[in-house]
Order: C-alpha cells, then structure tokens, then sequence
C-alpha cells in the first residue's frame, strides 16, 4: 500500500467508525503521546534503561503503526498529500545528503 492508498484507508476507517475527525490540536496530542510510548519501548529495550515486566509484551511495530495512522489522520484534515510531500522530501534529501554521510568519520 503506498502512502496515497494508506491516507483513503485511514478516511474511510474515520467515516465508517470513527465518527469524524478529531481536531488538530488533539491529534497532535495523540501524536506526541504515541511517539512516547516509541520512545519508551526504544529507550528501555535498546537503550540503557532496564525494561519493565509490563513492558515486555509491548509491541513496538503497532505502536510506530499507531504514529503513522496519527500522521495520516494529520495530513488527510490539513489537506496534505502525504505521497507528493514524501516524494519531494525525499528528493530533496537525496540531492543534499548523496555524498554527506560517507563523508561522516563518526558512521565509518
């Protein structure tokens, strides 16, 4: 599924179970609490931290998918073809970063 395809997905789940739309300002919230629970999983099972029994069964796939539904939601109320912005993003990326990280001594 591209990125076109995943944002309908993501509408026509909102319009047939999700009733609307949440505003902006609460999915951004939604955001930030997901990307947090991202960063909970990373930090204590690859980071330093040690890892909470409760934690362990924790899923790390669905909750970086529980991010991108968050950000198709985002993109979908904010008019936003999120395939177009990828596409040029990684364009851009691609032409100003070619050669900058083989040049990088700290990824050798």
């Amino acid at each position: 599924m591209n990125i076109q395809d995943a944002q309908k997905a993501v509408d026509a789940w909102i319009q047939e179970h999700g009733v609307r739309y949440f505003n902006e300002l609460t999915n951004m919230a939604q955001l930030t609490e997901e990307v947090g629970e991202v960063a909970r999983i990373i930090a204590r099972r690859y980071g330093e931290q040690s890892e909470k029994e409760s934690d362990k069964e924790k899923d790390l796939g669905e909750e970086l998918a529980d991010v991108v539904f968050v950000v198709l939601c985002l993109a979908n109320q904010t008019g936003i073809d999120l395939q177009a912005a990828f596409d040029k993003k990684l364009d851009i990326k691609t032409k100003r970063d070619h050669d900058r990280h083989h040049q990088n001594k700290k990824l050798q």
